[in-house]
């Protein structure tokens, strides 16, 4: 195997930890009480990420893709930003974090971290990565269509989530001073 699909497989790695994380999570907060919203997208979020993965190395080795060293280092230097930024959210959140819309009702919206920027954080990492990791190897064809896929599944899940998080969260009057 060749640096780049090494290189995807950390990534595929990564997402696995990630769902250990988020199983480990999702358990702590059902455990508090937590509700799930959204189960009917989230098929369709796995399936585009895994076709992501699997996209990569297969345009790459199908289509005869080169490495472009300006393009790939900088496209590089994007992913190690995109994973950095998606571990500070998983830090800032903790237990709540997770792949799926959990919601611990009565908790206040985490204000620091990332959060005190962004909204949504994650998805920005998740965008970058959609479009850093093809592109390390030139894989324009696999960052067009994850891009466009996930815009559309991005759509959805930030309504949704923000639905979840605005039925979820407390009213001003019992927000501890």
């Amino acid at each position: 195997m060749d640096w780049y699909g090494l290189l995807v497989a950390a990534v595929a790695a990564e997402r696995v930890g990630e769902l250990v994380v988020a199983r480990r999570n999702g358990r702590r907060s059902r455990a508090h009480g937590a509700i799930e919203a959204g189960r009917g997208h989230y098929p369709a979020m796995v399936a585009l990420h895994t076709a992501l993965l699997i996209g990569c190395p297969a345009e790459v080795w199908l289509a005869d893709r080169p490495f472009v060293p300006a393009l790939g280092w900088s496209m590089l230097a994007v992913l190690a930003g995109a994973q950095a930024l998606r571990w500070w959210c998983i830090t800032t959140l903790g237990f709540r974090w997770n792949t799926r819309v959990i919601v611990v009702p009565g908790l206040p919206l985490v204000a620091r971290g990332p959060y005190r920027v962004l909204r949504h954080p994650n998805y920005v990492a998740v965008v970058a990565e959609g479009v850093a990791l093809p592109l390390v190897h030139t894989a324009w064809v696999t960052a067009l269509l994850f891009t466009l896929g996930n815009a559309a599944v991005l759509t959805v899940r930030v309504r949704c989530e923000n639905r979840a998080l605005a039925g979820a969260a407390p009213s001003l009057g019992s927000v501890p001073a």
